[in-house]
């Protein structure tokens, strides 16, 4: 069975008031500021415009929540909800409930963004920075360390750390027969961003979370910690989650995993 579990996925934009700091542009909109981020940033890589981690921004946190008998899908906070109080939320729940961390990318991108703008806010996370000086098992396996388990990197994990074996979230999801991306990729987050589209980008996060989160019943299933019929049954409480909510983007995410389910010749109860 599996207990405890917290998958999570943030969506990001530029960090517009650092960028007219760093680079001196007081006098451009937001959207020419990101633009004059993007264009140094392209000239930095020769190509792609991706900033690095200190100029990103919060705009959602969404998560699965495996715990007890019952699975959770949400985004935290509101649409009106600001970055720190997002931040806050976040590392509040690893405080009370010492989850087992999933993410895909998360050690690599998640995780440090996380890091940067806690700091801007001065979020108070100890549970999380715990490396073994509060609580003495902390020591062998906390959140920090690479290669312990209280932070699970799929991407990492199932690459064997090789950055050349790594695979994208939504082809590895869709390789499983789960529905991958759906209604938009990360390259169009910026402009929905700007558009005032944030329960868009919440919901879009929300699938993102479930690939990944479905992705870890099926690692969980190779390394033992579940059977098939145990396997069957988390897949199962999921589905019955989302149908159950009812809201539009789950439904959406349900009927393409019937059709990429039944593509790959699975099918469910």
């Amino acid at each position: 069975m599996i207990s405890n579990v917290l998958t999570f996925d943030i969506e990001t934009a530029p960090d517009i008031d650092a960028g007219r700091r760093i680079y001196g542009l007081e006098d451009l909109s937001d959207a020419d500021v990101a633009e004059a981020m993007f264009g140094k940033r392209r000239e930095e890589t020769g190509s792609s415009d991706f900033l690095r981690h200190h100029l990103h921004r919060v705009i959602t946190i969404s998560a699965v929540l495996r715990r007890g008998d019952t699975v959770r899908v949400w985004s935290l906070g509101d649409e009106g909800s600001d970055e720190a109080d997002l931040i806050q939320r976040f590392y509040d729940g690893i405080d009370k409930f010492t989850p087992t961390l999933v993410s895909w990318n998360g050690a690599q991108f998640d995780l440090p963004v996380l890091h940067y703008r806690a700091l801007v806010h001065g979020v108070s996370a100890p549970r999380y920075w715990d490396i073994g000086n509060d609580d003495r098992e902390f020591r062998w396996n906390n959140y920090l360390n690479r290669f312990h388990w209280r932070h699970i990197d799929l991407m990492d994990v199932l690459s064997g750390y090789q950055a050349r074996a790594t695979a994208s979230l939504s082809e590895a999801a869709i390789i499983l027969g789960l529905p991958g991306k759906m209604s938009m990729n990360g390259a169009q987050i910026w402009e929905h961003y700007l558009a005032g589209k944030i329960e868009e980008i919440r919901n879009y996060c929300e699938t993102d979370v479930l690939n990944t989160y479905l992705i870890y019943l099926r690692w969980e299933l190779i390394r033992g910690n579940l059977d098939q019929a145990g396997w069957e049954n988390e897949q199962q409480l999921v589905r019955d989650t989302l149908a159950t909510g009812a809201r539009p983007h789950w439904t959406a995410f349900l009927e393409v995993w019937d059709r990429h389910a039944k593509l790959q010749g699975t099918s469910f109860k």
